[in-house]
Protein backbone atom coordinates (compact mmCIF):
# COMPACT_ATOMS: atom_id res chain seq x y z
CA UNK A 1 0.00 0.00 0.00
CA UNK A 2 1.31 3.48 -1.22
CA UNK A 3 2.05 5.96 1.48
CA UNK A 4 -0.52 8.75 1.05
CA UNK A 5 -0.55 12.30 3.02
CA UNK A 6 -3.02 12.43 5.80
CA UNK A 7 -3.14 15.57 5.81
CA UNK A 8 -4.45 18.15 3.92
CA UNK A 9 -2.01 19.91 2.20
CA UNK A 10 -0.87 17.00 0.30
CA UNK A 11 3.15 16.86 1.51
CA UNK A 12 4.02 13.48 3.11
CA UNK A 13 5.92 13.99 6.39
CA UNK A 14 8.39 12.01 7.60
CA UNK A 15 10.20 11.41 10.89
CA UNK A 16 13.19 9.38 11.28
CA UNK A 17 14.27 7.49 14.66
CA UNK A 18 17.48 5.85 15.70
CA UNK A 19 21.07 5.42 16.35
CA UNK A 20 24.24 5.65 14.64
CA UNK A 21 22.98 3.28 11.81
CA UNK A 22 20.33 5.26 11.10
CA UNK A 23 22.32 8.89 11.52
CA UNK A 24 25.72 8.21 9.32
CA UNK A 25 28.11 9.43 11.74
CA UNK A 26 31.41 10.96 9.77
CA UNK A 27 29.67 10.54 6.45
CA UNK A 28 29.81 13.93 4.56
CA UNK A 29 28.27 16.10 5.34
CA UNK A 30 27.60 16.25 9.19
CA UNK A 31 24.76 18.16 10.66
CA UNK A 32 26.41 21.25 12.21
CA UNK A 33 25.17 19.94 15.83
CA UNK A 34 27.55 17.26 16.17
CA UNK A 35 26.00 15.53 19.13
CA UNK A 36 24.83 13.54 17.21
CA UNK A 37 27.09 12.95 14.51
CA UNK A 38 24.58 12.47 11.50
CA UNK A 39 24.90 13.09 8.33
CA UNK A 40 22.62 14.86 5.51
CA UNK A 41 23.26 11.68 2.81
CA UNK A 42 22.25 8.91 5.80
CA UNK A 43 19.42 6.84 4.64
CA UNK A 44 16.28 8.91 5.77
CA UNK A 45 17.18 11.59 3.55
CA UNK A 46 17.71 9.29 0.78
CA UNK A 47 14.37 7.90 1.74
CA UNK A 48 12.56 11.37 1.92
CA UNK A 49 14.40 12.39 -1.26
CA UNK A 50 12.75 8.99 -3.37
CA UNK A 51 9.53 9.67 -1.40
CA UNK A 52 9.58 13.73 -2.29
CA UNK A 53 8.75 14.02 1.46
CA UNK A 54 9.63 17.16 4.36
CA UNK A 55 12.03 14.98 6.59
CA UNK A 56 12.54 15.72 10.41
CA UNK A 57 15.41 13.46 11.00
CA UNK A 58 16.30 12.70 14.90
CA UNK A 59 18.46 10.04 14.52
CA UNK A 60 21.32 9.99 16.70
CA UNK A 61 24.62 8.53 16.92
CA UNK A 62 25.01 6.58 19.97
CA UNK A 63 20.79 6.77 20.93
CA UNK A 64 19.05 3.84 22.70
CA UNK A 65 15.77 3.14 22.93
CA UNK A 66 15.34 4.90 26.08
CA UNK A 67 16.62 8.35 24.07
CA UNK A 68 13.29 8.16 22.35
CA UNK A 69 11.65 9.02 25.59
CA UNK A 70 13.76 10.89 27.15
CA UNK A 71 16.67 14.08 26.50
CA UNK A 72 20.19 12.47 25.47
CA UNK A 73 22.71 14.21 27.18
CA UNK A 74 20.27 15.69 29.12
CA UNK A 75 20.11 18.28 26.54
CA UNK A 76 18.65 17.48 23.17
CA UNK A 77 14.79 16.87 23.26
CA UNK A 78 13.44 13.33 22.97
CA UNK A 79 13.09 12.07 19.52
CA UNK A 80 9.58 11.26 20.10
CA UNK A 81 8.65 14.83 20.25
CA UNK A 82 9.51 14.81 16.26
CA UNK A 83 6.44 12.86 15.50
CA UNK A 84 3.07 14.91 15.14
CA UNK A 85 -0.76 13.43 14.63
CA UNK A 86 0.11 14.76 10.99
CA UNK A 87 2.98 12.55 10.86
CA UNK A 88 2.60 10.42 7.92
CA UNK A 89 5.87 7.91 8.15
CA UNK A 90 8.07 7.04 10.61
CA UNK A 91 11.14 4.92 10.07
CA UNK A 92 13.04 3.63 13.30
CA UNK A 93 16.22 1.42 13.44
CA UNK A 94 17.21 1.06 17.72
CA UNK A 95 18.80 -1.39 19.72
CA UNK A 96 22.34 -2.19 19.31
CA UNK A 97 23.36 0.45 21.99
CA UNK A 98 20.99 -1.11 24.43
CA UNK A 99 23.45 -4.04 24.86
CA UNK A 100 26.89 -1.88 24.23
CA UNK A 101 27.32 -4.16 21.20
CA UNK A 102 29.35 -1.55 19.42
CA UNK A 103 31.92 -2.00 22.78
CA UNK A 104 31.40 -5.63 22.61
CA UNK A 105 32.79 -6.03 18.64
CA UNK A 106 35.87 -4.22 19.80
CA UNK A 107 36.47 -6.23 22.35
CA UNK A 108 36.59 -9.10 19.66
CA UNK A 109 40.01 -8.12 18.15
CA UNK A 110 42.30 -10.68 17.68
CA UNK A 111 45.08 -9.37 15.19
CA UNK A 112 46.76 -12.87 15.46
CA UNK A 113 45.26 -16.17 14.49
CA UNK A 114 43.87 -18.60 16.85
CA UNK A 115 44.81 -19.58 20.02
CA UNK A 116 47.40 -16.57 20.66
CA UNK A 117 44.32 -14.69 22.36
CA UNK A 118 40.63 -14.47 23.96
CA UNK A 119 37.46 -15.58 22.36
CA UNK A 120 34.91 -13.01 22.87
CA UNK A 121 32.12 -15.25 22.05
CA UNK A 122 33.62 -17.87 24.95
CA UNK A 123 34.08 -14.85 27.22
CA UNK A 124 30.48 -13.99 26.38
CA UNK A 125 28.92 -17.58 26.85
CA UNK A 126 30.39 -18.89 29.71
CA UNK A 127 29.11 -20.79 32.61
CA UNK A 128 26.50 -22.05 30.00
CA UNK A 129 24.37 -18.37 29.70
CA UNK A 130 24.45 -16.22 26.78
CA UNK A 131 24.90 -12.43 27.90
CA UNK A 132 24.02 -10.49 25.25
CA UNK A 133 21.30 -13.00 23.73
CA UNK A 134 19.84 -12.58 27.36
CA UNK A 135 20.39 -8.81 26.94
CA UNK A 136 18.62 -8.92 23.67
CA UNK A 137 15.93 -10.83 24.59
CA UNK A 138 15.19 -8.48 27.24
CA UNK A 139 15.53 -5.36 25.58
CA UNK A 140 12.68 -6.42 22.86
CA UNK A 141 9.71 -5.51 25.46
CA UNK A 142 11.11 -2.09 25.81
CA UNK A 143 11.06 -2.00 21.95
CA UNK A 144 7.47 -3.00 21.37
CA UNK A 145 6.40 -0.03 23.75
CA UNK A 146 8.52 2.20 22.09
CA UNK A 147 6.47 1.26 18.60
CA UNK A 148 2.78 1.38 20.82
CA UNK A 149 4.22 5.02 21.35
CA UNK A 150 4.49 6.09 18.17
CA UNK A 151 1.22 4.34 17.35
CA UNK A 152 0.05 6.64 19.91
CA UNK A 153 1.44 10.19 18.88
CA UNK A 154 0.82 9.35 15.56
CA UNK A 155 -2.30 7.08 14.84
CA UNK A 156 -1.93 7.00 11.01
CA UNK A 157 1.35 7.17 10.51
CA UNK A 158 3.18 4.23 8.68
CA UNK A 159 5.44 2.26 10.48
CA UNK A 160 8.47 1.07 9.06
CA UNK A 161 10.82 -0.43 11.39
CA UNK A 162 14.50 -1.86 10.32
CA UNK A 163 16.94 -4.37 11.45
CA UNK A 164 20.82 -4.09 11.21
CA UNK A 165 23.13 -5.24 8.28
CA UNK A 166 24.71 -8.19 7.85
CA UNK A 167 27.93 -6.61 8.98
CA UNK A 168 30.05 -10.20 8.78
CA UNK A 169 29.52 -13.37 6.69
CA UNK A 170 30.06 -16.67 7.90
CA UNK A 171 33.30 -17.73 9.60
CA UNK A 172 34.65 -13.76 9.10
CA UNK A 173 37.42 -13.03 6.72
CA UNK A 174 40.76 -13.52 9.13
CA UNK A 175 43.38 -11.19 9.20
CA UNK A 176 41.44 -8.61 7.00
CA UNK A 177 39.06 -7.92 9.45
CA UNK A 178 40.85 -9.27 12.89
CA UNK A 179 37.77 -11.16 14.56
CA UNK A 180 38.31 -14.75 14.97
CA UNK A 181 35.73 -16.65 12.77
CA UNK A 182 34.19 -18.25 16.22
CA UNK A 183 33.96 -14.60 17.05
CA UNK A 184 32.63 -13.08 13.66
CA UNK A 185 29.64 -15.71 13.73
CA UNK A 186 28.63 -14.96 17.34
CA UNK A 187 29.01 -11.03 16.99
CA UNK A 188 26.80 -11.50 13.80
CA UNK A 189 24.25 -14.08 15.45
CA UNK A 190 23.59 -11.10 18.13
CA UNK A 191 23.06 -8.86 15.49
CA UNK A 192 20.52 -11.01 13.65
CA UNK A 193 19.05 -11.18 17.28
CA UNK A 194 18.14 -8.10 17.19
CA UNK A 195 16.89 -7.89 13.84
CA UNK A 196 14.45 -10.63 14.50
CA UNK A 197 13.20 -9.44 17.70
CA UNK A 198 12.62 -6.11 15.90
CA UNK A 199 10.86 -7.81 13.37
CA UNK A 200 8.44 -9.80 15.47
CA UNK A 201 7.54 -6.66 17.98
CA UNK A 202 6.59 -4.30 14.47
CA UNK A 203 4.70 -7.60 12.86
CA UNK A 204 2.67 -7.58 15.74
CA UNK A 205 1.70 -3.57 15.56
CA UNK A 206 0.82 -4.28 12.11
CA UNK A 207 4.18 -2.30 10.99
CA UNK A 208 6.81 -3.07 7.90
CA UNK A 209 9.72 -4.69 8.45
CA UNK A 210 12.81 -4.15 6.20
CA UNK A 211 15.59 -6.25 6.41
CA UNK A 212 19.26 -4.73 6.02
CA UNK A 213 20.82 -8.12 6.38
CA UNK A 214 19.35 -9.21 2.97
CA UNK A 215 20.38 -5.80 1.73
CA UNK A 216 24.01 -5.88 2.80
CA UNK A 217 24.73 -9.68 2.04
CA UNK A 218 27.97 -9.64 -0.46
CA UNK A 219 28.30 -6.11 0.72
CA UNK A 220 30.09 -6.76 4.09
CA UNK A 221 32.69 -5.42 6.43
CA UNK A 222 34.82 -9.03 4.45
CA UNK A 223 33.73 -7.34 0.85
CA UNK A 224 36.05 -5.36 -1.23
CA UNK A 225 36.46 -1.84 -0.25
CA UNK A 226 34.40 -1.28 -3.72
CA UNK A 227 31.31 -3.30 -2.89
CA UNK A 228 31.16 -2.59 1.16
CA UNK A 229 28.24 -1.26 2.66
CA UNK A 230 29.24 -1.08 5.82
CA UNK A 231 33.06 -0.59 6.97
CA UNK A 232 35.51 -2.70 8.77
CA UNK A 233 37.53 -1.71 11.30
CA UNK A 234 39.81 0.48 9.71
CA UNK A 235 36.98 2.29 7.04
CA UNK A 236 37.86 2.70 3.06
CA UNK A 237 35.57 5.39 2.89
CA UNK A 238 34.64 8.61 5.34
CA UNK A 239 32.49 6.76 7.99
CA UNK A 240 32.91 5.21 10.97
CA UNK A 241 34.78 2.17 12.18
CA UNK A 242 31.96 -0.82 11.52
CA UNK A 243 29.22 1.57 10.50
CA UNK A 244 26.99 2.18 7.34
CA UNK A 245 29.19 4.30 4.54
CA UNK A 246 27.17 6.60 1.91
CA UNK A 247 27.01 3.89 -0.55
CA UNK A 248 25.26 1.64 1.96
CA UNK A 249 22.91 4.39 2.79
CA UNK A 250 21.83 4.99 -0.69
CA UNK A 251 20.76 1.27 -0.58
CA UNK A 252 18.92 1.14 2.91
CA UNK A 253 17.56 4.18 1.64
CA UNK A 254 15.98 3.14 -0.86
CA UNK A 255 15.00 -0.26 0.48
CA UNK A 256 12.69 2.08 3.10
CA UNK A 257 11.47 4.41 0.26
CA UNK A 258 10.25 1.17 -1.23
CA UNK A 259 8.65 -0.55 1.90
CA UNK A 260 6.87 2.86 2.80
CA UNK A 261 5.39 2.52 -1.03
CA UNK A 262 4.42 -0.96 -0.61
CA UNK A 263 7.24 -2.44 -2.65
Amino acid sequence: MTVTPAHAQGELEYVALGDSAAAGPLIPTQDPNLLCLRSNRDYPAVAAKALQAKLTDVSCSGATTDDLANRRFGILAPQFDAIKPSTDLVSVTIGANDIGLFQTALSCINFLPEPVGISCADRFTAGGRDQLAEAVDAWAPNFGQALDEIQKRSPQAKIVVTGYGTYVRHNGCHPIQPVWARDANYLQSVMSRISLHSKEEAAKRNAVFVDFAAVTVGHDICAAPKDRYLEGLIPTTIAAPLHPNAQGMVAFGNAVAAAANGG
